[in-house]
């Protein structure tokens, strides 16, 4: 039987990566996906706070069909309204939900917890008021932050063009030597038909807000089995 993970997604511009997910990790996993309202494309805090807002992930919610769990994939919607704050979204959503939900934001930590890290770099497409925030959400949540890069765009349609060169070019100019794992927090951005290669570029975890947003919903939804092709994240999980 299939386990079925929602994805809350805003806007358009990398929600694509989730049928090539599901494609890959083949017929045992169906994550249908809801695009949620974005009346402003802008990585600005007042437009992220308004996009994160509960009415529109209930609203998302409703389109959804029946499913295992949820999550809202949108980690600059999500860290913007800060630990607490993102912690109370993910409350809220879950019990309009009725089943297990989360948001990218706590996806990362807790596929850094899954691989034992501690120290980490963030190549971030946001500009770096936001960025920043980021890095704070994730020293709440445990992690220290070795570099912290912004690459300043301000819509997430415009991250969606970056080519795999690109992104490649971007996650390795901005590791750095210390960190066990090179975070790149925009689900905007399209990585999942580059994982490996990524890992293999920069010889360590690189982590992805789709990626992790997947692996954390399928957690959730009770798949959490070893699968390669997706980066360090999958081939790590234990059998569940």
């Amino acid at each position: 039987m299939a386990h079925t993970a929602g994805i809350l997604y805003p806007g358009y511009s990398a929600e694509d990566d989730y049928p090539a997910l599901e494609r890959l990790l083949g017929g045992e996993v169906r994550l249908p996906l809801v695009h949620t309202e974005m009346r402003e494309d802008a990585h600005r805090v007042d437009a992220l706070l308004e996009v994160g807002g509960h009415q529109v992930l209930a609203d998302g919610v409703a389109r959804l069909p029946r499913v295992d769990a949820v999550i809202w994939a949108c980690t600059s919607g999500s860290f913007v309204f800060g630990y607490d704050g993102a912690r109370e979204q993910v409350d809220k959503l879950r019990a309009v939900a009725g089943v297990p939900a989360t948001s990218t934001s706590f996806a990362f930590l807790s596929a850094a917890e899954r691989l034992g890290l501690a120290r980490v770099a963030v190549a971030a497409t946001y500009p770096a008021d936001v960025a920043g925030r980021f890095v704070e959400f994730l020293g709440a949540g445990g992690l220290e932050v070795l570099r912290c890069a912004s690459r300043g765009i301000v819509t997430a349609a415009e991250v969606g063009t970056l080519t795999r060169e690109q992104v490649g070019e971007f996650a390795a100019a901005n590791d750095h030597p210390q960190a066990q794992a090179v975070l790149l927090p925009d689900t905007a951005l399209h990585t999942v038909g580059v994982l490996d290669e990524l890992e293999a570029r920069l010889g360590k975890p690189v982590l992805t807000a789709n990626q992790v947003s997947a692996w954390e919903v399928l957690r959730l939804a009770g798949h959490d089995r070893p699968r390669d092709g997706l980066g360090t994240l999958f081939r790590g999980s234990t059998g569940g």
